[in-house]
């Protein structure tokens, strides 16, 4: 992931910008419960109608601001990666068709294809999960720590029993998805290379009558 980074050199204002309009969305999300409280403590509580019309008409115009920014960050974390999946696949079947016969068959071509296309892919979005959303998490901790604090300090303690469970939590589901992810990556080669076989002998299949065997075969690999 890190060395593929420089790939997204070239989209560095989309992803400034995104991170902009981020930010700028977290803090409209983090405005809205404040706007709320002032409804119930102000206007409620002294039953202020025109209070109440007026904050109501600031929160509907924050909530179409963020609405906006989401928009605007997420279409802009979108150009960014799916330009930087585009010129990986380019590099890396340019690279391709520099090999050897030998390093084709030690390779495989399934695995060629998975690589060039489903792992790319999965970079892709991971990247765009950085942008849109992993990116807003430590905007949104720092601020509703801030905002809890301001509120009431006693009431924010709590989140010093929940921050390190959540902590735990995400290491612990971490260290466990990892393997996994590795077998998927493993039994996806398997199923292109079945689907690959299957694909290229259709006609010796059909001529055979091994149509429900090969269905079979790919069921099992889909299955696994």
């Amino acid at each position: 992931m890190i060395r593929l980074s420089k790939y997204l050199l070239p989209y560095r204002w989309p992803i400034v910008f995104s991170l902009v309009f981020v930010f700028l969305e977290s803090l409209a999300n983090l405005f809205l419960p404040t706007i709320m409280a002032d409804i119930v403590d102000t206007g409620i509580v002294n039953r202020d109608l025109a209070y109440i019309w007026k904050m109501g008409i600031l929160m509907l115009f924050v909530t179409l601001l963020s609405g906006a920014f989401t928009l605007t960050a997420n279409y802009l974390a979108s150009k960014a990666a799916t330009g930087f999946g585009r010129d990986v696949r380019n590099q890396l079947f340019t690279h391709v068709e520099t090999f050897s016969l030998q390093a084709f068959e030690q390779v495989g071509t399934a695995s060629l294809i998975t690589r060039t296309t489903n792992d790319i892919s999965q970079i892709e979005q991971v990247y765009m999960m950085i942008l849109k959303m992993i990116a807003m998490a430590p905007l949104m901790c720092i601020g509703g720590m801030i905002m809890a604090v301001y509120k009431d300090v006693r009431l924010s303690l709590v989140l010093v029993v929940t921050l390190p469970l959540i902590l735990i939590s995400i290491i612990i589901l971490g260290k466990k998805a990892l393997p996994l992810f590795k077998q998927i990556q493993v039994k996806t080669d398997r199923l292109n290379l079945i689907l690959r076989e299957i694909l290229t002998g259709i006609r010796v299949i059909r001529s055979f009558n091994q149509t429900r065997r090969e269905l079979g075969r790919f069921d099992r690999a889909n299955r696994d």
